[in-house]
């Protein structure tokens, strides 16, 4: 099979103006992936799809991932002479630079036909908010139906293009996305059945007050006898 590098030039030279950028995996696993322009997005996989060369026409797995605003330090050393003229002192010089975040939606695709994968793709949000909408792939792999629903469902992405896109693990009311880092437990416990350590605790904020118990009557005193 072609190497990622491969693959992101043949899409370049096919989908001028798209935008394809080769993600590097740290991990050990070495898992990289391609990141795809959304506005070339559909076109890019049906082309993975189609090419006699890939035919990768099965999407096993689509999963999101939430990456939240975070600060970044940078750090660099700076040589500054030494006004006694001794020899130049090595210091650090540290920046910071706001890096707004942002939801990916990332799809691992093989070969039926070939035998060859895993090819890892991924769209990104414009950012967490207001610019949450990416083209679905659906049409395109029809697995992805109920994996996107899940990405929906627990992370907020809206997949444009989706035949069905509704909650699938949450019901239809429910409020917020309950896989984003910053997604914040309700307080509301009493629909546990059977609640228990942390749990029995907040649930009991919502517990109802039980009456006062009514107070003991009080015997009468005796009169005192002359």
């Amino acid at each position: 099979m072609e190497s990622l590098e491969q693959i992101r030039d043949r899409l370049l030279a096919r989908f001028p103006g798209a935008s394809v950028t080769l993600v590097i995996n740290p991990g050990a696993a070495a898992e990289h992936s391609l990141l795809l322009g959304a506005a070339h997005a559909v076109e890019m996989a049906r082309f993975l799809r189609d090419d006699p060369a890939l035919q990768l026409d099965y999407c096993s797995n689509a999963t999101g991932l939430d990456w939240p605003d975070k600060e970044i330090v940078e750090t660099k050393k700076l040589s500054v002479a030494d006004p006694a003229g001794g020899p130049a002192k090595i210091v650090e010089e540290k920046t910071k630079r706001f890096e707004p975040g942002y939801l990916e939606a990332v799809y691992h695709l093989y070969s039926m036909a070939l035998r060859h994968g895993p090819v890892i793709i991924r769209l990104r949000t414009g950012n967490r908010t207001d610019q949450v909408t990416l083209p679905s792939f659906t049409p395109i792999w029809r697995s992805c139906d109920f994996q996107e629903r899940e990405i929906f469902d627990l992370f907020g992405i809206v997949f444009a293009g989706h035949p069905d896109l509704r909650r699938i693990l949450m019901w239809d009311e429910f409020k917020d996305h309950p896989m984003r880092k910053d997604y914040v437990d309700p307080d509301d416990y009493e629909w546990e059945p059977t609640p228990h350590d942390r749990v029995l605790e907040r649930a009991k904020a919502h517990y109802p007050v039980p009456p006062p118990a009514p107070a003991a009557p009080v015997s009468p005193t005796p009169e005192a006898k002359p």
